[in-house]
């Protein structure tokens, strides 16, 4: 995906962003454009080259250039986010312009309205007393002739903006007043004093200059905003190291710059600093404090072999590191572009907002001329009339329209990554909180991924220690977690002194299982489908079935078509696993988990986390014609970390990639969570509702603000409630409105994405009771017979036969069985299932 940044000039309202996009999205070789109005910028995907995307920009009455990594990188200059000169800009010309602002009301209003003194020279001095509010006025017109610039070039060129609107305003406005100015002169020479007086009372010098004033102070304060809307951003931007601390050859500690570190190069970090770029920890041991990144308040313990990653605070101990990613490829960088990328782009209800500004400023200058000529019609005084079409220009406010979404999309964005929540895309934020279905992998997303060997059983004719070195040496070279289990396992056993096997012809079946050959015999291992394809597995095929409804994984090994035994691993699920899956069904999101597993296995860890609905036995492809059948029934989500989910993130309408994950896994997803946690699924929805809310609410004052003023200010009301609205006020209201719609986004920097609704509050209160009315009882019962774990497994499976006994948890070393039940059972019952077992109960 070729994708160009390009920095923008010129803009003042979503008019200018939309008619930037059209001019651009015309050229040939372009595929999509999106401009954003809050960070000034342009993405342009396609072959186009850059010369003729900037001609057309230009051509179009603005300015463009290409981002520069150097000179543009807000990593090294986090201030860029805010444009800092044109706050200042913006300043200096409200303070001179409000100078002369004062002076000029001083003469017109004061004087006027509150008869307050005027100089000697000045008393009767009418014509005087306009040339000076024609100087005045035409100083305040100058400090403020961007507006004018902007508007009657965009006017010439027949591309309309809010520039436009506020030149017209004011233009008018002053030339109008300057024609009365020079009727005036007329007739002081004809001695007309009543047409003097009644000419003093029509000059609109003060309207003329007190609209780019406020105007200005708007645009000032909605600098200041933006600025606000990007404090996330800033604030990761301010992590990064300017030095590291590398250690050469000779063991010499040396600090250079950040932009000097290469891959590979080790460096240190004492106590208290931060970690200057990803790596891997050679030497040390310390407690990392991770909190920047992921938003998770508890230290992390870093030794030997550990990831360290950039921006992250060392607490306490010493560490030697070495460099994996540096630069632009730090998990830091990585943040930082995913969050600038996203604010770039566009959420698809922004389409809507678009589409109306891209009229609406002809639109506005329609209705100015309509309503002048309506009153003009209907015989009120020209001077009126025109107020009237003054006010409608002036308080029409395209910004407010543009600004609803980006600005809420930019906060939302910038809470998530507080939060360790990344959002790649405006439109991911958006479509995030609707989806109903998501789609969960089990290993590492549901459980910890990290199994461990529970039991191991082996044929009669097989020694332990024999089929535990058979079995580590077949699993050696496999990638797979169970096989690390298995291998890490023996390695940890009382026979690991006597190494492995060698193996030849190694081959893995993907989903099944592999195979190998130690000396001249075959060896298989993998699930109980995939042995039997080779081996008669009937002899174990009970053993392994108990094993799996307990949630645990067998592992079946053959030598040639002959079973040797079974190792069981067990993945222990997370901790908030349940909790998650809870928080997603009270947000009304069904949850599915999709597992290779064994349908026993999957349905035992199903049941400890509350997940009904469960896709067992499925491979890779398989996840993703899984998800293809959920997205029939609704917007989907797929949740995963590891290469095998790939598919089923990509085909999915969310894809969220959970922990650090797979690089392939986080290309594929549109959400990235940062830690290994599903909780931050259902934060993840609820923060993109609580934006998308916060989107609606802007759109609403936007167009409310609009829909009411334009009325007002066109005297609509006038006949029936006496109500107008003069061109100053209306002035003011158009500045105000678009600082009130970035005000109403900066208050999604308070939202929390952990907090439960009402509803999911009364949801898990509900669930709670659910729960207490299915209370169990518990009864521990005494069996002799038991020798194994093929033992226990006899006597689980008989006692859980029984109708009212959940579960049944026998020790072959104590020889005590624990039974939980969900309702009274008779003892007899009980000795008798375990008695047709083979066993007696003392």
């Amino acid at each position: 995906m070729n994708i160009k940044q390009f920095l923008i000039s010129g803009m003042s309202c979503s008019a200018c962003s939309a008619r930037i996009e059209k001019a651009v999205s015309k050229l040939e070789g372009v595929k999509s454009c999106s401009v954003s109005l809050l960070t000034n910028s342009m993405a342009v995907e396609g072959s186009a080259d850059s010369s003729i995307i900037i001609r057309a920009v230009e051509n179009a009455g603005y300015g463009a250039r290409v981002f520069s990594k150097q000179k543009d990188s807000a990593a090294k200059k986090p201030d860029s986010l805010v444009n800092n000169s044109e706050i200042s800009s913006q300043k200096k010309r409200l303070i001179f312009s409000l100078g002369f602002l004062a002076v000029l009301m001083y003469f017109s209003m004061g004087h006027m309205m509150l008869n307050w003194p005027l100089p000697f020279f000045l008393n009767g001095n009418h014509i005087a007393m306009g040339i000076i509010q024609l100087l005045l006025s035409l100083a305040v017109l100058f400090i403020n002739r961007n507006f004018f610039i902007s508007g009657f070039k965009a006017f010439v060129r027949k591309a309309s903006s809010m520039d436009t609107l506020v030149a017209l305003g004011s233009g008018i406005s002053f030339v109008y007043s300057l024609a009365v100015l020079f009727i005036m002169t007329d007739a002081a020479v004809k001695n007309d004093e009543l047409k003097i007086m009644q000419c003093m009372e029509n000059f609109y010098f003060e309207g003329a200059a007190m609209i780019v004033t406020l105007i200005t102070a708007g645009k000032m304060l909605e600098s200041i905003s933006k600025g606000k809307t990007t404090s996330a951003l800033q604030s990761l931007m301010k992590l990064a190291q300017e030095t590291a601390t590398v250690i050469t050859a000779d063991g010499n500690e040396i600090k250079i710059p950040i932009e000097e570190l290469k891959k590979g190069d080790i460096f240190a970090v004492k106590p208290g600093e931060s970690i200057p770029a990803d790596g891997i920890v050679i030497e040390g041991e310390s407690s990392v404090n991770e909190s920047a990144l992921t938003g998770e308040s508890i230290p992390v313990d870093k030794m030997q072999g550990s990831e360290v990653r950039s921006a992250t605070i060392n607490l306490n101990g010493f560490l030697k590191c070495r460099a994996s990613r540096v630069g632009e490829d730090t998990t830091l960088s990585q943040i930082i572009k995913l969050v600038s990328e996203a604010a770039a782009t566009k959420a698809p209800i922004a389409k809507t907002a678009d589409r109306i500004c891209g009229v609406f400023v002809p639109a506005v200058i329609f209705i100015s001329i309509a309503t002048f000529c309506v009153w003009n019609i209907l015989g009120a005084e020209f001077s009126f009339a025109l107020s009237r079409a003054i006010s409608v220009l002036v308080i029409s406010c395209p910004c407010a329209l543009g600004l609803a979404t980006p600005v809420a999309i930019m906060v939302g964005n910038g809470v998530g990554a507080r939060n360790g929540i990344l959002f790649k895309t405006a439109a991911a934020l958006e479509e995030t909180g609707r989806i109903k279905n998501v789609a969960l992998d089990k290993t590492g997303t549901i459980t910890m991924g990290e199994p461990e060997v529970t039991d191991v059983i082996t044929e009669d004719s097989i020694e332990l220690q024999e089929f535990l070195k058979t079995a580590a040496s077949i699993e050696l070279k496999s990638l797979h977690p169970l096989a690390k289990a298995v291998v890490d396992f023996y390695s940890a056993s009382e026979f690991k002194d006597s190494g492995f096997f060698e193996t030849s012809d190694f081959a893995s079946i993907t989903g099944g299982g592999i195979s190998c050959a130690i000396g001249n015999e075959k060896f298989f291992a993998g699930s109980i489908a995939f042995i039997e394809k080779n081996a008669d597995v009937s002899s174990i095929r009970q053993k392994a079935e108990s094993l799996s409804s307990c949630g645990k994984t067998p592992l079946i090994f053959s030598r040639q078509n002959k079973v040797i035994g079974m190792i069981c691993v067990a993945d222990k699920i997370k901790d908030d696993s349940a909790a998650a899956v809870s928080q997603l069904k009270a947000l009304s999101i069904s949850p599915v988990m999709l597992t290779g597993d064994n349908e026993r296995t999957a349905n035992a860890i199903g049941k400890k986390c509350g997940i009904e609905k469960i896709k067992a036995g499925v491979f890779p492809e398989g996840k993703a014609d899984a998800v293809k059948q959920l997205k029939l029934t609704g917007k989907t989500a797929m949740a995963g970390d590891g290469i095998n989910d790939a598919p089923a993130l990509a085909v999915s309408d969310i894809g969220i990639a959970i922990g650090v994950g797979s690089d392939i896994a986080i290309e594929s997803a549109e959400v990235v969570l940062m830690k290994n946690t599903l909780l931050d699924i259902p934060a993840a929805v609820r923060l993109s509702k609580a934006t998308l809310k916060n989107i609606h609410e802007n759109l609403f004052w936007a167009f409310f603000y609009n829909v009411a003023g334009i009325p007002l200010a066109a005297g609509v009301y006038y006949n029936s409630l006496g109500l107008l609205l003069n061109p100053m006020f209306a002035a003011a209201a158009m500045s105000l409105s678009s600082f009130c719609v970035i005000s109403n986004a900066l208050r999604l920097n308070f939202f929390n994405p952990y907090k439960l609704s009402k509803k999911e509050k009364a949801f898990k209160l509900k669930e709670n009771t659910k729960e207490v009315s299915m209370e169990t009882l518990e009864k521990t019962i005494n069996v002799e017979g038991m020798m194994c774990g093929h033992c226990e497994a006899h006597v689980k499976e008989a006692l859980e036969k029984l109708n009212g006994i959940v579960q049944a948890a026998p020790d072959h070393k104590t020889g005590k069985v624990v039974l939980t039940l969900s309702k009274e059972i008779s003892d007899d019952k009980i000795k008798a299932a375990v008695e047709k077992a083979g066993y007696k109960v003392l």
